[in-house]
């Protein structure tokens, strides 16, 4: 898909982040145009206050009118950025008992430990999450065309697929890092097997019914009524890709298949920022700790960057079609929020632009 913010402070206060937000829209505004990106939402947060939100554009490249114009409720794959999702589920389980980081895959299917290599007879739940387990990548279609098929329904078939990945030889790095999206679908499938509910019902119980946080799979043009379209360069012209389009993420949705609109993800985003601070919510502050700090570099679906200056968290996500980044500084406890419903290039240059545009204006 590559292709393709006495009386009189209080209301000075109020004139000052109205044209904060004005002048952040502004050159938002700006970029995007600048890059062609159609639609892009954007929100700085902190734990307990929503500093800026908003939306700016149109859900088709080549259609822009009042019908297709930006809403707040609009959906935006998350691409990626579903890996800390799937993390967030896996420690929900370990919390209640469940399995722990510790456990193999093997710990849960025994039977399948002989036909598998034996470089990954060891590898763990958290080895899986942080990348370690030496699993090969599957973030390229190539990769998944050379697979076989696989029948039954998605549990199965993920089933199916995490028992051919542990065949193949491993990947070996210096440092024990490889990134994969088979080894967030390993994981997901001892979640299912612990909680006998698939991957998908599991987020519906722990985000939805739990938190209030409403989410679709896959494309949001997909599942809902007037909603952003994907875009992706074809022969150089870039392109709304239709949900009729072939293009399926079904062995890898635990890895970067999640929609939502930016007001469902903040809210996720802001149990994280408690946790980050030391207050426990649905997770402990001890389990918010773990999901950040496990690793060097990755730990449980994030990105981490720590010196004696800073401390950043963060990730990208896309398919292709869409881009989803955010970027957490652990010093202030902010996060920076950026959806754009096109992956080429110059829209990944374009929210690399708004990130900054952003920290600028929170300074």
């Amino acid at each position: 898909m590559k292709q393709f913010t006495i009386y009189i402070a209080t209301l000075t206060l109020g004139l000052i982040n109205t044209v904060y937000s004005q002048d952040l829209h502004h050159k938002i505004d700006s970029i995007r145009n600048l890059h062609n990106v159609p639609e892009v939402a954007y929100a700085i947060v902190t734990k307990d206050e929503i500093l800026t939100v908003d939306i700016t554009g149109f859900h088709k490249f080549a259609e822009q009118t009042t019908a297709t114009a930006a809403n707040i409720k609009d959906y935006f794959h998350l691409g990626s950025n579903s890996k800390a999702i799937t993390g967030f589920i896996a420690a929900n389980l370990v919390e209640q008992g469940k399995l722990s980081w510790q456990t193999t895959f093997f710990d849960l299917f025994p039977e399948l430990k002989d036909s598998s290599n034996t470089a990954y007879h060891k590898a763990t739940l958290q080895d899986y999450l942080s990348h370690r387990s030496k699993v090969h990548a599957f973030t390229s279609g190539t990769e998944r065309l050379t697979l076989p098929i696989f029948k039954g329904n998605k549990q199965e078939q993920r089933q199916a697929f995490a028992k051919h990945v542990l065949t193949m030889d491993p990947i070996e790095t210096q440092d024990g890092y490889t990134y994969s999206n088979a080894g967030y679908s390993i994981a997901a499938t001892m979640l299912e097997k612990v909680s006998q509910k698939s991957w998908e019902e599991l987020a519906k119980e722990i985000l939805t019914k739990k938190l209030g946080i409403s989410f679709v799979i896959g494309w949001p043009n997909r599942n809902l009524e007037n909603q952003p379209w994907g875009h992706a360069m074809q022969y150089d012209v870039l392109e709304s890709v239709p949900p009729t389009y072939n293009y399926a993420l079904t062995l890898i949705e635990p890895a970067g298949d999640l929609s939502m609109n930016i007001e469902n993800y903040i809210k996720y985003i802001q149990l994280n920022l408690q946790g980050l601070s030391g207050q426990s919510n649905v997770l402990s502050a001890k389990t918010y700790d773990y999901i950040f700090n496990y690793k060097e570099r990755y730990a449980i679906g994030w990105n981490t960057l720590k010196n004696d200056t800073i401390s950043v968290y963060d990730h990208a996500g896309s398919d292709g079609t869409f881009f989803t980044y955010t970027q957490i500084d652990g010093i202030t406890n902010t996060a920076y929020i950026i959806m754009a419903n096109s992956g080429t290039a110059n829209a990944q240059q374009a929210v690399m632009k708004i990130v900054q545009a952003m920290k600028e204006a929170n300074k």
